[in-house]
């Protein structure tokens, strides 16, 4: 089979986007998994772009793989990319996506930079979900001889922890983050952030990303850790959450948006 594909990153967190509204196409998951490697094509989480439902004209649905080849819910990030391809195709300034469990309102602030707005963050910890009622808030976890204290988990469309540190890049993520991620509290594991406030509007995160292990920039952790700040009183709802090649503005009023750059649209044929 050959079919078109477009290549596209944010801030280095880079996707696959494929285009199946005309033609259904289907990757299955040790196919996804060879794509991802860095060797093939090279992604961190492959986007379909679905049939639009007749009955929801204006909602445009993605399907989202993380390179592990499972099925997730949510991709900040990747949402954006699709968002800058539809605007582009439709020659608009907005766009409507729709994933498995949210409605995403995307904005077009210039040509190369997106906004998204997430929804509202989700605290009921049956829906985050943990696997006991305990405090959201106040999360320790143990890890080998190491001790991570007052994590904070919350849902943005998918489950996230965070912990803020004194130095958010002096732990080793490539072993401490699936040890995290698959812990026992979380039953559909859980993306991993350590943050670091710089001053009370700017943060320096580090994320070890469900499914898809160390990636350059996660879109979702970023209004993640930007609610978590809020919440404990650390910054107020308008802050840069720093990754290596720059930020993502994040913006907090009960509903989450985020604004960054997205990459030029790169087309190309892939064959399986």
């Amino acid at each position: 089979m050959e079919f078109k594909g477009y290549k596209m990153d944010g801030l280095g967190n880079d996707f696959l986007i494929v285009d199946r509204r005309k033609e259904f196409i289907s990757i299955n998951k040790e196919k996804i998994v060879e794509l991802s490697k860095r060797d093939k094509i090279g992604f961190d989480q492959l986007i379909f772009i679905d049939e639009i439902d007749k009955n929801t004209p204006n909602h445009n649905p993605i399907t989202i793989y993380n390179s592990d080849g499972e099925e997730v819910e949510a991709c900040g990030n990747g949402s954006r990319c699709v968002a800058k391809i539809l605007c582009d195709e439709e020659r608009k300034e907005e766009a409507v996506i729709a994933t498995s469990n949210r409605i995403l309102k995307a904005q077009k602030i210039s040509q190369n930079s997106i906004r998204l707005t997430m929804g509202e963050p989700i605290f009921e910890w049956k829906k985050i979900p943990l696997s006991s009622d305990i405090d959201i808030r106040n999360i320790n976890i143990k890890i080998n001889d190491l001790e991570f204290k007052n994590g904070f988990a919350l849902n943005v469309g998918n489950p996230h922890i965070v912990f803020f540190v004194d130095d958010c890049f002096k732990y080793d993520l490539k072993e401490i983050g699936p040890l995290i991620e698959n812990h026992e509290l979380f039953p559909e594991k859980i993306n991993v952030t350590f943050a670091q406030m710089k001053d009370s509007s700017n943060i320096f995160i580090n994320v070890w990303e469900r499914g898809a292990g160390l990636t350059k920039a996660c879109g979702t952790a970023a209004c993640a850790t930007g609610v978590v700040a809020f919440e404990k009183k650390l910054s107020g709802n308008n802050t840069n959450i720093y990754f290596k090649e720059g930020p993502l503005n994040i913006k907090y009023n009960n509903i989450i948006s985020m604004t960054g750059p997205v990459s030029d649209i790169k087309e190309f044929e892939i064959k399986i």
